[in-house]
């Protein structure tokens, strides 16, 4: 799977390492691309962030053969045995020593200004990039946060090759990565969004981090005075109707989800709000409204009506494309019961240019006139024990063309009431959205 972007990736690894939260911690991101992501780990850690600077001492003749490494505060780590086998004389590794340090020191305090650095003496320290590739600089960063004092070492990065913690081995105390996928060549290719982080965009960071929670609620990539996103209720005027829903749209959203709510659910169902709360966290817009009035869901035909409910899901779904805010973003429908019907049936009209659906324990059967025509990416979902949807989505997957799957839930029922169930769909639509929405669409010349 790709990350949106590095603060997606951030959230992730953030929730990933939540069970540190409560310790004495410092988290350290490695400049310039792992700042944001440290961001935000530190930021749902309630820890103090901190860049570390690092510069590896290479051998003179062979520079990427690293010899050792160096950090603030005159901290000098040095590989003896491979000095020793290239044979570096003491005085070529001083050399090398003061052209890296002036480099390093430069470096700090363009990213730091005035600040000093924050003490690792006995604490825990999470040391933080956006990915991972050959392991040396992190290598180096765990050397030098070790020589200042951090008593627990713990490197965390969103993505890594398959056997990562070999090449580093013995450097940190744990290890954690998100995503371990073969085929790992190089770090962006796991980014929809992986465009170089700013100097200007670290210092941003840490100034945020350092004024506290009042300022540092949000950070961003891109540049800071990118428009603010929006939470708020909307009213929706759909043919003689009019429809109620709740748009959020966080800052630089890579696409936005439409909630298809289906029979007897609303813009106010927990399951939704759940997930959408999850996609929000990814990085995603999200639209929860009704498709019917009061008074409309009080005759049942309505609710089953699936030629109505994707009508009016094209017309909102004109109205979302209309906003300022995500003009150029894909959008996506997430449908649950009769609601995935309809997302299907206006999925499979052209001008909607839906990029990907997802159904929640739906009727995908109920759309099968037209499921022929859906191009977009489609993920079913469905409850280990709601056999008779399981059959019915099954069927329904026959019929589609696109790009799909259908994903089982173990020991879920058609609600996913049970313990760790919904979590399961919002990671499993999180991910399948996320893929499929975080390229932004061309403007229209």
């Amino acid at each position: 799977m790709r990350f949106a972007n590095r603060r997606e990736a951030g959230r992730r690894l953030a929730q990933r390492l939540a069970y540190i939260r409560g310790e004495d911690v410092v988290v350290l991101g490695l400049p310039r691309g792992g700042v944001p992501v440290a961001f935000q780990v530190a930021e749902a850690l309630a820890a103090p962030l901190d860049v570390i600077v690092v510069r590896k001492l290479g051998i003179p003749f062979q520079p990427e053969l690293a010899m050792g490494a160096i950090g603030e505060d005159g901290v000098r780590v040095v590989n003896e045995a491979v000095v020793t086998m290239a044979g570096v004389p003491l005085e070529e590794l001083i050399m090398v020593e003061r052209r890296e340090r002036t480099e390093l020191e430069r470096r700090a305090r363009r990213y730091r200004g005035d600040r000093a650095r924050i003490s690792l003496e006995g604490r825990t320290v999470i040391i933080v990039d956006d990915g991972l590739a050959t392991g040396s600089t992190a290598r180096a960063a765990c050397q030098v946060a070790r020589a200042q004092g951090a008593r627990r070492i713990v490197l965390a990065v969103p993505v890594a090759p398959p056997g990562w913690t070999k090449r580093i081995h013995g450097e940190a105390d744990e290890f954690v990565a998100l995503e371990t996928p073969e085929g790992f060549i190089a770090v962006g290719q796991f980014y929809a969004d992986f465009s170089p982080t700013t100097n200007e965009e670290v210092s941003a960071c840490l100034e945020r981090a350092a004024a506290g929670p009042a300022e540092a609620t949000t950070v961003r990539e891109g540049p800071i005075d990118d428009p603010p996103g929006r939470d708020e209720e909307v009213t929706l005027a759909v043919g003689s109707v009019q429809l109620t829903g709740h748009l959020t749209v966080p800052e630089g959203a890579s696409g936005i989800v439409v909630f298809v709510h289906g029979s007897g659910s609303s813009r106010h169902s927990s399951r939704n709000r759940f997930v959408a709360a999850v996609l929000n966290g990814a990085g995603l817009g999200t639209l929860l409204f009704d498709l019917l009035t009061a008074e409309e869901e009080l005759e049942r035909t309505n609710v089953f009506d699936i030629d109505l409910l994707a009508g009016r899901l094209l017309q909102v779904t004109r109205w979302v494309a209309a906003q300022p805010e995500i003009q150029n973003a894909r959008i996506g429908y997430f449908g649950a019961s009769t609601g995935a019907a309809a997302a299907l049936w206006a999925a499979a009209e052209p001008s909607a240019q839906i990029a990907a659906v997802v159904s929640r324990g739906g009727r995908p059967d109920l759309a099968a006139a037209r499921l022929y025509a859906v191009t977009a990416p489609t993920l079913l979902i469905v409850g280990g024990h709601d056999d008779i949807v399981i059959g019915l989505n099954r069927q329904a997957q026959s019929h589609l063309q696109c790009d799909n799957r259908l994903a089982i839930v173990p020991g879920a029922t058609h609600l996913f009431e049970e313990p760790g169930t919904l979590e399961a769909v919002a990671a499993l639509a999180r991910d399948w959205l996320v893929d499929h929405l975080a390229r932004t669409i061309e403007p229209v010349a």
